[in-house]
């Protein structure tokens, strides 16, 4: 029942001593602010880090050759390993249950690139057709690569939009527009869009014309793959994991490297970098609510002292009420009541104004790493009701105490 004479004393104290009851809501409505402040920004690092690695296809996995350190079965350390297309369809049949798409890749160097009389300086990429997929490349105009041309060796190919927009101008899409690749025509089919500008500067043509046409013979730069995806992020870490590790040992294996160096072949893991990073944002989470949390008890004691001080400042009030006939309980709810407002008042302001911050400043943060901090509203409400808990149990020691006082000692209080 809505007691109105109960909510008049309890505005009357705080009237009383507006100083000291804003200073105490402050403190708790502070820690409310820097908890979500905090919980906001360990959320923008995860979506940070989930963006980062949408740039490629979340599972996919990359080969690089590199340089033996290690004597093994009678070979000096500082032998150059080349990859090569019986390596790439060796590994592809070798875990093909695994694989979802699979690319090798040549980056063709030391040749001209013109547009009529105009030269360009772009890089070019000799690759299969499922590298889109694994690029994660958007199409915006035409097509990609496809098997026709791979096993044709055709003179096609696909450019970034930062080169369609520099080279072209004004032209709507360059298609069926020509560029000469050391005096060879290559015809544009199609343009695509990536996240970063700098990858908009790739020239892709099959990698089939990229070994004939320019001196490549059966050799590859890297080799690329995506997985499946399994059921759980737990699941496909693994299995990415373990698809690394075969590959690896493979690789190894044919190029008579030992198992031991890890710089002949370097073989990385999307997923793999994603737990990682992911992990370590857990981490710097958590520590988040551990600083949150500490400025919200300091909040919580902050309610407590001064609610001993104000059953010390009204003893002989209480005294008073409790000759009148007035129940312990009544004495008790009287206290525990302008705790509860005052914690609950302060902590859904520091909710609102948290909140509002992160909603108006979120979306216009663009830092490497964090992306639109936000946090989960379920999560901050539901910690303010804690908040509003922990304020009834720090008020309700000094209102017990105020109800244990005894009466005459209560009337003899000066």
């Amino acid at each position: 029942m809505f007691d109105i004479e109960r909510w008049q004393e309890i505005f009357d104290t705080i009237q009383k001593n507006k100083l000291r009851t804003f200073l105490t809501g402050l403190s708790v409505a502070s820690g409310i602010f820097i908890l979500v402040i905090l919980l906001g920004f360990g959320q923008g690092m995860q979506n940070g880090i989930a963006a980062e690695f949408e740039q490629d296809a979340a599972t996919s996995v990359w080969v690089w050759p590199g340089v033996t350190t290690i004597e093994y079965k009678g070979l000096n350390p500082g032998r150059r390993i080349t990859l090569t297309n019986e390596n790439y369809e060796f590994s592809t049949q070798l875990l093909e249950e695994n694989i979802e798409y699979q690319s090798p890749r040549i980056f063709v160097r030391n040749v001209s690139v013109n547009y009529g009389k105009e030269a360009l300086a772009y890089g070019i990429q000799g690759v299969s057709s499922q590298f889109q997929q694994i690029e994660n490349a958007k199409i915006t105009a035409g097509r990609f690569i496809n098997y026709h041309d791979e096993i044709t060796t055709g003179k096609v190919a696909v450019i970034g939009e930062k080169i369609r927009k520099d080279v072209f101008g004004d032209l709507e899409t360059p298609i069926g527009e020509f560029i000469e690749i050391s005096g060879i025509p290559f015809k544009i089919i199609g343009q695509f869009k990536e996240k970063e500008d700098r990858e908009e500067e790739r020239i892709y043509i099959p990698i089939t014309t990229a070994q004939k046409a320019f001196n490549g013979g059966d050799r590859v730069n890297n080799l690329s793959y995506t997985l499946a995806p399994a059921e759980t992020f737990e699941e496909t870490v693994a299995q990415a994991i373990q698809f690394k590790r075969d590959l690896k040992g493979y690789l190894q294996s044919a190029h008579t490297i030992s198992p031991k160096d890890d710089n002949a072949i370097e073989v990385w893991s999307a997923m793999e970098e994603a737990k990682r990073f992911f992990n370590l944002t857990n981490s710097i989470k958590m520590f988040f609510w551990f600083v949150g949390i500490c400025t919200i008890i300091a909040g919580v004691v902050g309610v407590s002292n001064i609610m001993l001080i104000v059953v010390k400042e009204r003893t002989r009030e209480i005294g008073i009420r409790k000759a009148l006939g007035a129940k312990p309980w009544s004495i008790v709810g009287m206290i525990l009541h302008e705790a509860i407002f005052v914690t609950a008042l302060s902590g859904f302001a520091g909710l609102i104004f948290s909140m509002g911050l992160l909603e108006i400043v979120g979306p216009h943060i663009e830092v490497d790493y964090i992306l639109n901090p936000s946090v989960n509203f379920n999560v901050a409400i539901t910690t303010v009701f804690v908040l509003i808990f922990a304020g009834a149990v720090a008020g309700f020691f000094p209102a017990w105490r105020a109800a244990s006082i005894h009466t005459i000692d209560a009337l003899r209080d000066e």
